[in-house]
């Protein structure tokens, strides 16, 4: 059972004997990057371990997931890095023992500022019951595939609203996609440069023993709130012309509708669907 913790960017997955605490994307040292830029503030870190504790508190999980991005700079690792995150998980660790982490494109060189008990999993995500979990940048293991499911970060996924006047206001969202299963199946045979033998289902049932079943993928707001997202109804980006909704292989590829999109805020309220939200943006 999926139920989203609202109104956070926060998932629990419920399964018989245990309960999973699942968020993406905390990029813990984004502050460096505006200092660059000549913006000074001060580590907003405990602004997230605080908003983290009081979800942890509220939920109870046996077990705290992160898809990715713990951390902002892609490889290298800032001193304020260095402070904040095992400071974080240290503290974390007292009221949730089991902590997972499934690396994201910004987790370069992260294993370093980890406590020695939190668990780095597969950068190709990780297989919990009926569920799929992975950060996004990356093709998710076949395994997966197998999962009614598919649970990523990586996008920061937001909705955009303009009126008459031209003022415009983002809020974050959840996006659900409805998935084909079969062309799911034959994006990542191809991505593993597999030859199709006959069809893709019996191919990747003889080649991983998996039966394609994913028919939904559901994308986690940004849990950094103090970070902007990508307007998923919008088809323009300033001087960087036309881009693509989402981002990422397999929402680039044919199996997942992204037009078809559900879009909802974090209260819970359904806006609609990417493609009637266009107008908005």
């Amino acid at each position: 059972m999926l139920t989203p913790v609202q109104p956070y960017p926060a998932l629990v997955v419920r399964g018989k004997h245990q309960r999973l605490l699942v968020i993406a994307d905390l990029h813990i040292g984004w502050e460096v990057a505006l200092a660059q830029e000549g913006v000074y503030i001060p580590s907003q870190t405990p602004r997230i371990l605080s908003r983290l504790q009081k979800i942890v508190k509220m939920t109870k999980p046996t077990r705290l997931i992160i898809l990715g991005d713990v951390k902002h700079t892609v490889a290298k690792v800032e001193l304020r890095e260095w402070q904040d995150i095992p400071n974080l998980f240290e503290t974390l660790e007292k009221s949730v023992p089991n902590i997972q982490v499934v690396p994201g494109n910004h987790d370069g060189n992260l294993e370093p500022l980890l406590p020695e008990a939190v668990n780095i999993l597969p950068v190709t995500g990780v297989k919990i019951g009926d569920v799929g979990l992975f950060h996004g940048h990356a093709w998710p293991t076949p395994e997966l595939l197998g999962c009614r499911t598919l649970i990523m970060g990586h996008i920061h996924p937001t909705v955009a609203f303009r009126d008459p006047f031209g003022y415009r206001i983002t809020a974050q969202v959840w996006a659900k996609i409805p998935c084909n299963k079969t062309r799911l199946a034959q994006s990542v045979l191809k991505a593993l440069n597999i030859k199709e033998e006959g069809s893709p289902s019996r191919t990747l049932k003889a080649h991983f023993n998996v039966a394609p079943a994913t028919s939904q993928l559901l994308i986690l707001p940004c849990f950094n709130e103090f970070l902007g997202g990508r307007p998923v109804n919008r088809t323009t980006m300033g001087r960087r012309g036309r881009y693509r909704e989402f981002v990422g292989p397999i929402l680039r590829s044919k199996g997942a509708h992204s037009e078809d999109a559900e879009i909802h805020l974090l209260d819970g309220t359904f806006l609609g669907t990417i493609s009637q939200l266009k107008t908005l943006g």
